[in-house]
């Protein structure tokens, strides 16, 4: 039994004649009547009574063709589901993001590739780097944004841009009357930190390990105080707890503009993360991930150094 034999089978019963029938299948009339004769051989039933003028169905007939009809209809099915397959700019694509990133750079990716590729929404998870990794292995995942170094055996890793980090200070802090700071300062001072298991937090710390201070020995409030999200740890920072340090564009959306907080830059070498998109290597839609890679370069993100493909970053 094959689909053309159903085709030509649902066109006799559709046209009640096997010469209009050929006709709309585009094929001779013996030829139709051959594969309707050998599939009803092979079904062991009579689909059609063949009167001189006319075709009908034989009650046979009638249920094998609503059930051939059927599955005529799911193999359509498969073939635009094929030939959407092909459009790799078609479908949801299914994206993570560490909590450090995902606030920022979505609001103003999401615009760009919406007009580029309006027909492939995205899923957006944001999680941890290691949660991600996990996904993205699992092939729960088709792409991920997460900060160097991130490796990973079958996951190409593409670097996006290169992000300073800068000091948030209350307005009225000493500090704010320096020039531009050191991260040996901001330990001096109280630091707000994200909690651990946070990618960002290990960061800081690499760089300024002076910057994590312990409870003093008469037991009084630590010199670090953590925050849930830097979104928490502005807010606390606004209220005048203490100074942080954050990735510049988390700093740049300050809803309590200059009489609370104040951003301040720091002296060369200004400490930095690369942030880099990570895929499987067996991702079947190369070209999805070519269009993200080009609308994050062009968000406009403007704290931020972009990399193009080939291109060394300033931080090699």
């Amino acid at each position: 039994m094959t689909l053309n034999e159903l085709r030509y089978a649902a066109a006799v019963a559709r046209e009640r004649h096997f010469g209009r029938a050929a006709e709309a299948c585009h094929i001779s009339q013996p030829s139709l009547s051959v594969a309707v004769r050998k599939l009803e051989e092979e079904l062991g039933v009579t689909l059609f009574e063949r009167g001189h003028g006319e075709v009908t169905l034989t009650p046979a007939g009638e249920a094998l063709l609503r059930q051939a009809r059927r599955v005529l209809d799911e193999v359509g099915a498969l073939q635009e589901m094929a030939v959407r397959q092909q459009d790799q700019l078609s479908g949801p694509l299914r994206m993570g993001a560490i909590y450090t990133i995902a606030p920022y750079l979505l609001p103003e990716l999401i615009p760009v590739l919406h007009e580029r590729a309006p027909e492939m929404p995205l899923v957006i998870e944001e999680n941890y780097t290691a949660r991600l990794r996990d996904r993205l292995k699992e092939g729960e995942l088709d792409a991920i944004v997460v900060s160097l170094p991130f490796e990973e055996p079958g996951v190409v890793t593409l670097p996006l841009y290169d992000e300073p980090f800068v000091a948030v200070l209350p307005a009225a802090h000493p500090l704010n009357r320096e020039g531009p700071l050191t991260l040996d300062q901001m330990g001096d001072a109280t630091l707000l930190l994200l909690g651990a298991g946070h990618c960002f937090r290990d960061q800081v710390l690499d760089l300024c390990p002076g910057c994590l201070r312990s409870a003093t020995a008469d037991g009084s409030v630590s010199r670090n105080l953590q925050g849930s999200s830097l979104e928490t740890i502005r807010h606390m920072v606004a209220s005048g707890m203490g100074v942080t340090i954050l990735p510049c564009t988390a700093a740049g959306a300050d809803r309590y503009a200059q009489r609370l907080l104040a951003v301040r830059r720091f002296t060369e070498p200004v400490p930095s993360r690369r942030v880099a998109l990570a895929w499987r290597a067996s991702f079947p839609r190369p070209q999805a991930i070519e269009a993200l890679r080009r609308a994050v370069l062009d968000t406009g993100l403007s704290c931020v150094r972009f990399i193009q493909p080939g291109q060394r970053s300033a931080a090699e």
